[in-house]
Order: C-alpha cells, then structure tokens, then sequence
C-alpha cells in the first residue's frame, strides 16, 4: 500500500474498523474511506454496488460484522447469518467489480470445529462439528473466506483473510446483553465495586480457556498482512497463550480492585472448551504481538472507568 492510495475500512467505528484505521493515521496513510451504517448499508446490494462504483478504493478491510458474545449467537441465529452473509458477500462481490487491488476479509476464532486439536492450525478447518452457540456466525465467517478464497482461484483477485482470537480494547462493547467475556467481567467487577455488591455472578464453570488479543496487537497485524502477505491460505492472528476463564476473572477483579468473592453460575453454558490459535504462520512472516493480558485490562479498564457506562 502507498501512502497516497484510497483505503476503505468497512466498520471503522467498531473497536476492529476504529484500530485499523489509528494503525494506518500512525504511518502517514491520509486518504482512508470509511461511512457509517446510516450512510451506507453493508446489506443492500445497490448500495454497496454504488459506493463502490463512486469511490473506487484501492484497499479494502473488511472489519464490519454483526457481532456479539455467547448469549447474542444463541439467541440471535437467524440475525448473526443473514446479516453476516450479506455484508460479506456484497462488499467482496463488489470490490472485484471494481477491481479492488487488495482487500482483507476479517473472521473469527470461531470457525474452527468445536473439538479441534489445540492449539487450532489454519488447516483444520472444516474437519468437524462445530459450536452449536455461535455455529450460524461461524458458518457465516466460512463463508467470507470461501468468498475471499473463490475469487481468488476464479479471477485472480488478491482477496486475503484473517482470523483474529478473542479481542479486546477501546471501543469495545460493554453491553451484558450481548458483550464478550472480557468486557462483561470488567462491567460486573467494576459495578460490584462501586455499589459494595458482596458477590460477582459470573457464567459457567470458569474451566475453558480461552486467548485474548488486543485490539491495537490485531491492527498492527492486519497493517503487516496487507504490506506482506499474498497468499490463499487464511491467518491467524492471536497471542499463542491463553488463560481459564476463572483466571481471567481473577486477574480482572485484581485490576479493578474489587474485594468481594466470584459466584460460578454453572448452570449457564461454557462453550468451546479451548480455543487456542496456533499462530505459527504469522511468527514466521515476523510479526509478534506486543501488548501484554494484564497491561492491556489495565489500560482498558482505565478507560472503561472514565466513561458514561461506569456510572452506576
């Protein structure tokens, strides 16, 4: 990418969308695209069609997705599948229309069968079951790099995917209706805190691990691959180290200082027993993520206790 060339990130106001584009402002890259969903609606094919054909960007980052934690996927198949398939399919169909000369498709961790050896290798994907809770998402997600993967193999497009892990940092979503795990402790840690609550309720066993990645460590990958990487096989982007839940719970409650006890509601689900990403690949190409579990919550939680939503 040259400094001069038109970059559009597809969901720049997401906490994914919103860290590419710092990554890129931090290296000079002045002439980047973004619209809002009011502007523009990923979903609607004429749309997307004019867009593209009116602002004819160089690059693509595809970060903009319906997104959400366990109890969202579950809830919300039918809304996670559909919306997921149309943004994807729309803006990469699109984007080889124009003649897009590189465009990045975003995944996700949970694409990998549910029983899959550990850590998760790019290889195995589609070699079994699936997650029941989030199987819609996932299937959608497949379906990008199938996408991404298709076009290439078909008209030569030099369409590339990434699969992060669990992310985390600003602007993230702190919703308990629909957030991830990580932000989810910090919001219950945080108002237990505040309001002298005796006890913090936290989902299921506490025994899966899981990987988590700053968001700023996924932006500085992403900015590698498309400076870097040209190849069909998708990557994974993670840390290559995980943690239980109840020691991320742990590790939360001591950052923000609470010091009631956690209560294990072991009648909400687990999900996934593990999902560690083997990150090989992308050690090999040279990139290495930089910030740290413990530095990066503390930084987020001391953004987190700045906002409107801290207030109890």
């Amino acid at each position: 990418m040259n400094k001069t060339d038109k970059i559009y990130i597809a969901g720049h106001r997401g906490m994914v969308g919103s860290a590419i584009v710092r990554r890129l402002q931090k290296d000079g890259y002045t002439n980047i695209i973004t619209r809002t969903s009011k502007e523009l609606d990923l979903k609607e094919q004429s749309a997307v069609r004019d867009f593209f054909a009116q602002e004819k960007p160089d690059h693509v980052v595809l970060a903009a997705a319906k997104v959400g934690g366990i109890h969202a996927n579950n809830v919300y198949r039918a809304q996670f599948l559909y919306e997921n398939l149309m943004i994807e399919s729309n803006v990469i169909h699109h984007a080889h229309e124009n003649g897009v000369k590189k465009l990045l498709f975003l995944g996700s961790s949970c694409i990998y069968p549910k029983m899959a050896p550990q850590p998760l290798k790019e290889e195995t994907l589609l070699s079994g079951f699936l997650e029941q809770t989030n199987e819609p998402y996932a299937i959608a997600k497949i379906a990008g790099i199938k996408l991404a993967e298709s076009y290439r193999r078909q008209y030569g497009s030099n369409f590339i995917s990434a699969m992060p892990t669990n992310l985390y940092g600003p602007n993230d979503n702190y919703d308990l209706n629909n957030s991830h795990v990580l932000p989810a402790l910090i919001r219950k840690f945080h108002t237990a805190k505040v309001t002298n609550a005796p006890a913090v309720e936290v989902w299921g066993s506490g025994s899966p691990r899981r990987e988590f990645l700053h968001v700023d460590d996924l932006a500085d990958a992403c900015f590698h691959l498309m400076q870097h990487y040209d190849e069909e096989m998708f990557v994974n982007i993670g840390t290559g180290e995980d943690l239980t839940i109840k020691e991320l719970a742990e590790l939360i409650q001591d950052v923000v200082g609470y010091p009631g006890v956690i209560k294990w509601n072991t009648e909400k689900p687990d999900g996934t027993p593990r999902k560690l990403m083997d990150v090989s690949r992308l050690h090999n190409m040279g990139w290495k993520h930089r910030i740290g579990l413990r530095e990066g919550i503390t930084s987020v939680y001391a953004e987190f206790a700045q906002s409107e939503l801290a207030k109890v």
